[in-house]
């Protein structure tokens, strides 16, 4: 089937739903789909989910496509579409927009772009083309047809396609321009020729050809699904798996999509790696313990022989010293010694906690420059707390101590934060960082309340409203300060210190308490049996990312 032609191909599946024939239209195009969708969705797993969602899409209306000369315009427009819930993420539709403020700021006057600072907007820019010029690109470009051959698809006299392809590859020049990149048309072409379309996974066109013709009629279910977890909210997957073992899920329950569950299996992963890493540290320690009893007693027996004597206790010393070096060291000490494994784990938590203040930067109306610089602040402070939980617990600080030693570390913060938004930007940092547990439960919890949206929404408001006046109360009646922060795992001394951890998780209870005897007035008796359920998850979970915390972060010996 490979001399046929797309149109023809999209005949026979219509026709007879020739599964060969649909397959060869997958593996076709499935690199050009999955590189689109990679590009937008930033994420590898999501892009083989959208670019299952075209294929399935493709079946259900090959019919109505026949007469299109174009297929890969239909496919890539039809990937933007599906791949545009998920850049409401606000993580990744910014974490695009500070790389492309970052990139501008790093041109010199009259630069050739890189791909890396193409990619991010090809996608959007070539969805603002009409569709005559995408459909010329993607045939020169992406498909890799000559002049000869896209004037045959398209109907037109060769030297017509070739001015066609020089007017689209101007005018995406010309956007690209707009959007801070620096490129000629020549060069543009070039990188996007060379770049654009890559392998997709191996298997997925197999997976993605029986998924799509599972029965003698396609059923929507499976656009549905990828639908569903595309339009998951990156807050919600933030929440559970906001790095590696630090900030783990900031103390909040969920888990009930695939997509997060995909990601909890990675974290699992990662802190099996951490617990593996424990494991070695513990052996070492272990086994210089072993070996010097086993010098100990052979010194002992050795005291009539002089110079035998000297060069056991030098061995005995030696051993002595390796064991205190062992046990000194934390598990997550001897994976941050890696610069490659602390960048990777920095950006995990800028995704993280990005993720988190998305809603304060867009009230902000920050620029892409600002939120980069915010979103670098807070992630370098997590970072920074890390060292400090990591000293506190070597140095077996008590809770007055490491209370002052990060509120040193918050001052610096704020300080660094009010240069970037200035005096009320700050205020408003601070209270909305006050009211997080409220903000961040209520949207978790949100998906178990019941009724039409208007109602899930003031429900919702209600939840809100009453767990900051059971926050207030509780903190009052702690004597706390009315800024302490209420999630556990966002207040680093926790780690630090188990007494102030054991603090503050009797607190977040008595927080979720009052707030359940308050819901009692708007919530039914089936969501306020939910939101128990919630509440005994949260803690549970939240004094086990506590405890792993602690233990990957201490010295082995202790």
């Amino acid at each position: 089937m490979n001399h046929q032609t797309d149109q023809q191909l999209l005949d026979a599946f219509a026709g007879t739903r020739s599964e060969a024939a649909f397959t060869e239209l997958v593996e076709r195009h499935v690199n050009l789909v999955y590189s689109a969708a990679l590009r937008m969705v930033c994420d590898a797993h999501l892009a083989e989910d959208v670019t299952q969602g075209v294929f399935v899409a493709l079946a259900q209306n090959a019919a109505r496509l026949t007469h299109r000369p174009v297929l890969a315009g239909w496919l890539h427009r039809t990937a933007q579409n599906l791949a545009a819930n998920t850049v409401r993420s606000e993580v990744r539709r910014r974490a695009r927009e500070q790389e492309a403020a970052t990139m501008h700021e790093l041109l010199a006057p009259d630069p050739e772009a890189s791909w890396e600072e193409l990619a991010p907007h090809l996608d959007a820019a070539l969805g603002e083309l009409n569709e005559a010029d995408r459909d010329a690109l993607l045939l020169r470009y992406f498909e890799k047809k000559s002049a000869p051959e896209i004037a045959a698809i398209l109907g037109i006299s060769q030297e017509a396609a070739q001015k066609r392809v020089t007017r689209a590859t101007d005018r995406l020049r010309q956007d690209f321009a707009k959007r801070g990149v620096a490129a000629g048309a020549a060069g543009l072409a070039v990188l996007i020729s060379a770049n654009a379309v890559q392998s997709a996974p191996a298997g997925l066109a197999v997976t993605i050809s029986t998924a799509a013709l599972a029965g003698s009629a396609v059923s929507s279910s499976v656009i549905v699904t990828a639908t569903k977890i595309i339009a998951m909210t990156t807050l919600q997957k933030t929440l559970v798996t906001a790095a590696i073992a630090i900030l783990a899920g900031a103390g909040i329950y969920e888990a009930r999509q695939a997509a997060q569950l995909r990601r909890q299996v990675q974290t699992t992963a990662a802190s099996a790696d951490l617990a593996a890493q424990l494991s070695q540290v513990q052996h070492e320690r272990d086994d210089a313990t072993n070996r010097i009893a086993a010098l100990t007693a052979e010194l002992a027996a050795a005291k009539k022989n002089p110079a035998e004597v000297l060069k056991l206790r030098g061995e005995v010393g030696a051993l002595r010293q390796e064991k205190a070096i062992a046990g000194n060291t934390s598990a997550l000490n001897k994976i941050t010694a890696d610069p490659a494994t602390r960048k990777s784990l920095r950006e995990q938590q800028k995704i993280a906690m990005s993720a988190i203040y998305s809603d304060l930067a867009k009230s902000l109306k920050l620029s892409p420059d600002q939120t980069a610089k915010f979103n670098d602040l807070i992630a370098d402070h997590v970072m920074s707390s890390v060292d400090l939980i990591t000293q506190a617990l070597h140095d077996h600080l008590g809770r007055a101590d490491v209370d002052q030693l990060f509120a040193g570390a918050d001052a610096t913060l704020q300080n660094q934060l009010q240069d970037l938004i200035g005096a009320d930007g700050l205020a408003r940092y601070q209270d909305y960082t006050q009211n997080l547990l409220s903000t961040l439960t209520a949207a978790q919890f949100a998906g178990s309340l019941s009724g039409d949206p208007d109602a899930v929404a003031e429900k919702k408001s209600q939840l809100m409203q009453a767990m900051q006046q059971a926050a207030q109360s509780a903190l009052t009646s702690a004597g706390l300060p009315a800024n302490y922060q209420t999630i556990p795992m966002l207040n680093f001394a926790n780690i630090a210190s188990p007494d102030e951890g054991d603090q503050s998780l009797q607190l977040m209870d008595s927080i979720y308490a009052q707030t359940a005897a308050q819901a009692s007035a708007f919530l039914s008796a089936d969501e306020l049996g939910k939101f128990q359920q919630f509440r005994t998850n949260a803690i549970t979970s939240t004094q086990s990312q506590l405890l792993m915390n602690r233990k990957l972060m201490a010295p082995i010996a202790q």
